[in-house]
Formats: structure tokens, sequence, C-alpha cells
């Protein structure tokens, strides 16, 4: 069952379920979750390895980052693929999965984003992957509202998350042993 909006503001008060939050989410937000923010932009080069029991990400250079009270306006390369990280933070409990999917402005203008799932325990930042797939520029404001998510409880026991990408981190260093 998707979480109402009365039961997260009371999880973000008590449980610090989500940090960060722009006024509009504590306030007004639409539907059932929150819009999150884009907090920083990276664009990737470079190649990048998934193996078995070992993994390395590409190289990937900050492009820009959000600071309050600055508008900073950043231009998506045509059939480039990006990687952004929100400005929010969750804090995942063990009952709690969440589910990220692109606002439709971004897909109306032929920007896709790769949203997915926070599994329970995750705590951290959010990166996910956008391209856009126009022959044009896109420009995009940092600190645009992107991705709304939505929270779902989760019956029964399940395991929490133990990754490597806890806390938020964009990339690995070099290759590493998978958990």
């Amino acid at each position: 069952m998707v979480l109402g909006i009365k039961e997260l503001h009371q999880l973000v008060k008590e449980k610090n379920l989500v940090s960060n939050l722009s006024q509009r989410e504590l306030e007004n937000p639409e539907g059932a979750g929150f819009d999150l923010r884009v907090g920083e932009l990276y664009e990737i080069t470079g190649q990048g390895f998934l193996g078995v029991t070992e993994r390395e990400t590409p190289d990937m250079k900050l492009v820009a980052k959000f600071e309050e009270g600055k508008t900073v306006e950043v231009r998506l390369k045509p059939s480039t693929y990006y990687v952004v990280k929100t400005i929010e933070e969750v804090a995942m409990p063990e009952n709690l999965l969440a589910l990220m999917t692109p606002r439709s402005t971004l897909f109306r203008s032929g920007v896709y984003l790769f949203g997915g799932q926070v599994p329970p325990g995750y705590q951290g930042g959010l990166s996910m992957g956008m391209v856009n797939y126009r022959d044009e520029e896109f420009r995009l404001e940092m600190g645009s509202r992107i991705v709304h998510i939505m929270f779902f409880e989760v019956k029964g026991e399940g395991n929490l998350y133990r990754g490597q990408w806890q806390g938020g981190r964009v990339t690995t260093e070099n290759r590493e042993t998978q958990v």
C-alpha cells in the first residue's frame, strides 16, 4: 500500500524519512509522495564494468551543483548520459520501500530519468541516470523538481540494504569487490 501525505509528513518529522525537503513539499505536495530536486549533475566519461564479483563505474565529472539562493542553469547535450543526485536524502526504515518516477515535463521534453527503487535500510542521497534523447540541448535549472518518490509498506520480513552505495556516493574510485 502506498503511504499518503499525512503519514509521510509525520514520518519526516518523527523519523527524518526525507531530509532537505523544499518548502513546497513540506506545505503542499502533490499526489502521494514528494517531488525531489536535482542537486548535482555529473557527466560520464570512459568505460564501466560489471562482473559477477567485481564492478567499476566510469569516471564522473561534476558539471553543476545546486547552491541555495543562486540560479544555476545547465544545458544537457543531445544523446548524452548524465548521473544526477538529489538535494534530498532518505533514511529508509525496515518496513518501507520507495519507488521513483520522472516528472512528466522531462519525458515531454525528450529527456528521460532512470529512477528506481530505494530499499529498506538505505540511508543517503539518491542518484539516477538522465539522458537527453533529443537532437537539441535541454536547459535544466539546478534545484528543479525532477523525480517523484512514493513510499510503500513492506509486509512480512524483508532484508535491509547492505550495499556499498549506502550514504549516497555516486561512483566507485577503482574496481571493487561487490558485497
